[in-house]
């Protein structure tokens, strides 16, 4: 027998799986999580003058860092996106299997 919340999620998933498994959404949904992740660098790279120590990192430099990290952060985000909807996707199927097990018992 499935609980409340696994039919719950059976209607949700059901009704916003292809929504959900688009490039765009995943990009748009992962992104904060991305930056969030590569912050740290940024930052690290952006006040890189506090440290006096530090080798001296030239503009030129600083842009290709820069856009390196936001790739990363882009990656980071399409690869969540893609993990949780696998995640979902699976759970699904597990839950669709357990109700037509259910079922066919009945």
């Amino acid at each position: 027998m499935l609980t409340k919340d696994e039919l719950l999620f059976l209607e949700y998933w059901e009704k916003n799986r292809d929504k959900e498994n688009g490039f765009l959404r995943q990009l748009l949904v992962g992104l904060p999580m991305g930056l969030v992740f590569s912050l740290p660098v940024l930052l690290a790279v952006i006040f890189h003058g506090w440290y006096k120590n530090m080798i001296y990192i030239s503009n030129s430099q600083l842009i290709v860092i820069i856009i390196t990290v936001l790739i990363v952060a882009v990656f980071f985000s399409i690869f969540r996106g893609k993990f949780k909807w696998e995640y979902n996707e699976q759970l699904y199927k597990e839950l669709k299997f357990k109700e037509r097990k259910d079922n066919a018992a009945i």
